[in-house]
C-alpha cells in the first residue's frame, strides 16, 4: 500500500494525533494563582504595565501574510511591544511543544499562528487561553460570513485572522493532462490510467490535502459530510480505491508542488492560494493550470491567532492589542500578499485595490480571474470542527496511508 516518503514525518503526525486523542481534557498546570480556572490570566489590563517581548510561533506559513502587520505594530507601539521574535515548526509538533512548556511551568511561546490542524490539537488538549472574557480588547470584527463560520471553530479560544475558500481544487501540467477531470470519478479513472502520477499530501499537514478529504463527502453525496466516522462511507471507499494508484503521499504541500514542478507527478491537489503563490515564487512553472470539480462545495479555511495558557496578564494584553490591529482593514489588505491565501482578508470591505502594489501586480499576473467567479458560484461550508478533524485525520492515517 502507499506510504509517505518521509515515514518519520508520518510517525510524528500519528504520534501527535494519538496524543490528542488520549489527552483530551488535560489542561495546563496551575499558574500559581495568576490565572482563571481556564488558564486565562485574570485582570488583563488594557495596556501592559511595561513593554513586553512577544515570542511568536508559526505552524501555518502565516507569517508570509502577517509578519508585515506584526512588524508595523511593534514599530508603531513601542510602549506595548519591546521586541518580537519568530520561530516556525510543523503543525503536528505544536501540541507536544506547548504542552511540554506548560507542564514545566515555563511557557516561552506567547502567541501561535496556526491553521485548523494546530487549533484542533490545542483545543483537544485544552492548551489555549480563552479570548471571550477579554473580547472587548479585540472588539467585534466585521467578519465575512464564511469567516464568521470559521471563527466558531475556535470555540472562544482563538481568533481568525485570515480566511479563504480554499478548495478542493486540483493543479495539473497541461502538457500531460489534456482532458482535466470534472468529477472525482474522472480523477480516479485518470489515476488508474496514469499510476503514480497523481499525488496529494497528508491531510494533517496540508491545506490542499485537508480540503480534498473534507470536500469529497459533498462531491460523492455521502450521508453526513460532518461525520467522518459514520457518514463518509463513499469517501473512505473512494480514497481506498484511489490509494491503489498513488505511489507515495506527500508529507506536506510543498513536497507535492516540487514533485509537480519536477515532472514526478502530473496532477496534485491544490487550493486558490497554493495555485497562485508557488507559481509567483517560481517553485512551480507558470504554465501549470488549476481546475475544479463540477458541483463542488468549497471547504473554507482560516488561520488563527491563539495564546497558550500560562502567559502573563501583560503578555496577554499585548497579544490582544496585536490581534485587534491585525483585524483592521488597512492591515487585512496586506493578507493578499503574493496570493498564498487568496483572497486572504477575513473581514468585509477589503478589496484588492487596498492591497500593496506588489500584491496587486502578482495577483494580476499569476491569479485566475475565474477564481472569483467560482467563489461566487459554489456553496461554502466550514472545515470540520476540531474533534471531527482529529477523527478524520486518524481514520485517514489508519485506513488509507497506513494500509
Amino acid at each position: 500500500m502507499s506510504r509517505s516518503p518521509h515515514h518519520g514525518s508520518v510517525k510524528i503526525a500519528l504520534a501527535g494525533w494519538a496524543l490528542v486523542l488520549v489527552a483530551a481534557g488535560c489542561g495546563a498546570p496551575d499558574s500559581g494563582g495568576s490565572g482563571s480556572t481556564d488558564g486565562t490570566p485574570e485582570n488583563v489590563p488594557a495596556k501592559p504595565s511595561k513593554p513586553v517581548t512577544l515570542d511568536i510561533l508559526d505552524v501555518a506559513g502565516n507569517l508570509q501574510l502577517t509578519q508585515g502587520m506584526i512588524d508595523e505594530f511593534a514599530a508603531v507601539h513601542p510602549d506595548i511591544v519591546s521586541e518580537v521574535t519568530y520561530s516556525k515548526a510543523p503543525a503536528p509538533d505544536l501540541a507536544g511543544k506547548i504542552k511540554a512548556q506548560q507542564q514545566a511551568g515555563r511557557v516561552q511561546i506567547d502567541l501561535v499562528l496556526t491553521g485548523t490542524d494546530g487549533l484542533a490539537a490545542g483545543l483537544s488538549q485544552d492548551l489555549w487561553s480563552s479570548m471571550t472574557e477579554h473580547q472587548s480588547l479585540i472588539g467585534d470584527p466585521d467578519y465575512l460570513e464564511p469567516a464568521a463560520e470559521m471563527q466558531k471553530l475556535a470555540q472562544g479560544k482563538g481568533t481568525a485572522i485570515v480566511y479563504y475558500p480554499s478548495g478542493p481544487l486540483y493543479e495539473y501540467n497541461p502538457d500531460k493532462v489534456t482532458d482535466p477531470p470534472r468529477t472525482p470519478q474522472a480523477l480516479l479513472a485518470w489515476a488508474k490510467a496514469n499510476p503514480k502520477k497523481f499525488q496529494y499530501a497528508d491531510p494533517a499537514n496540508s491545506g490542499p490535502g485537508r480540503t480534498f478529504l473534507m470536500g469529497l463527502p459533498y462531491l460523492l453525496g455521502d450521508k453526513d459530510p460532518g461525520d467522518p466516522v459514520n457518514g463518509w462511507d463513499r469517501t473512505w471507499a473512494y480514497l481506498k480505491e484511489l490509494d491503489e494508484y498513488i505511489g507515495v503521499y506527500g508529507s506536506g504541500t510543498t513536497e507535492t508542488m516540487k514533485n509537480l514542478a519536477s515532472g514526478q507527478h502530473d496532477m496534485i491537489m491544490s487550493t486558490t492560494g497554493w495555485y497562485i503563490n508557488p507559481r509567483a515564487l517560481g517553485t512551480v512553472p507558470k504554465k501549470m493550470k488549476a481546475g475544479h470539480f463540477d458541483g463542488m462545495t468549497w471547504v473554507t479555511d482560516a488561520q488563527y491567532a491563539v495564546v497558550p495558557q500560562g502567559v502573563s496578564a501583560d503578555t496577554m494584553s499585548a497579544a490582544l492589542q496585536l490581534i485587534k490591529w491585525m483585524l483592521t482593514p488597512e492591515q487585512q489588505a496586506k493578507s493578499y500578499d503574493d496570493g498564498y491565501f487568496y483572497p486572504g482578508p477575513a473581514i468585509k470591505d477589503v478589496p484588492l485595490a487596498m492591497a500593496p502594489r506588489k500584491s496587486r501586480n502578482t495577483i494580476r499576473e499569476f491569479g485566475v480571474p475565474e477564481f472569483d467567479q467560482w467563489i461566487d458560484r459554489f456553496p461554502k461550508k466550514p472545515s470540520l470542527p476540531a474533534e471531527q478533524q482529529v477523527k478524520a485525520f486518524d481514520l485517514w492515517n489508519r485506513r488509507i496511508a497506513g494500509g
